[in-house]
């Protein structure tokens, strides 16, 4: 007759492959607090108060060229870059250049700014832009008090209009 030879617990190899599973567990969620606790998560900045004023700065400059009832005309042509300024404001001024930052949503490589100068009604200068694209184009006065925001696709046929009046204006009311 054989008799079976009956180990302690500890001895057979189920219990522990079985309990390995919640110890590798515990292990895990050690590591895991371990490393929340010791690591930067980087999503609160250090300035947060002095971000947040600069985004309110920036709001506000939007909100002041909605006030002006700036639009802005773009126009691409090869090399060429032009933008011609309107506002429904009598009182407002064109300032002699105008800031443009030029960014693609996706390809940070491609993005560009530059100052024009402007010539009349004119602001021109030179830029070099792939023949079709979106486009986002920032205008701002080089004093930034306003600023406007807006799309672009190019190819374009004729101008890209940037901006709108808070009030409902006539062409003959906007001033050139």
């Amino acid at each position: 007759m054989h008799t079976a030879v009956v180990r302690p617990w500890y001895r057979e190899p189920w219990p522990w492959i079985l309990a390995a599973g919640p110890f590798i567990v515990v292990v895990a969620g050690i590591y895991t607090a371990w490393l929340a606790v010791k690591s930067n998560d980087g999503l609160v900045t250090d300035d947060y108060y002095r971000k947040g004023l600069a985004a309110n700065q920036t709001i506000a400059r939007s909100d002041q060229a909605s006030k002006i009832g700036l639009v802005a005309g773009v126009r691409v042509t090869a090399d060429t870059l032009s933008v011609r300024l309107r506002a429904s404001d009598k009182d407002f001024v064109l300032p002699p250049t105008l800031v443009v930052t030029i960014s693609h949503p996706t390809r940070a490589g491609l993005d560009q700014s530059r100052v024009l100068v402007r010539d009349g009604e004119v602001y021109s200068g030179e830029v070099r832009l792939p023949a079709a694209g979106h486009w986002l184009v920032l205008l701002e006065d080089e004093r930034k008090i306003w600023r406007l925001m807006g799309n672009m696709v190019l190819p374009a046929n004729g101008e890209t209009l940037i901006g709108s009046s808070t009030t409902a204006a006539t062409p003959a009311d906007i001033r050139h």
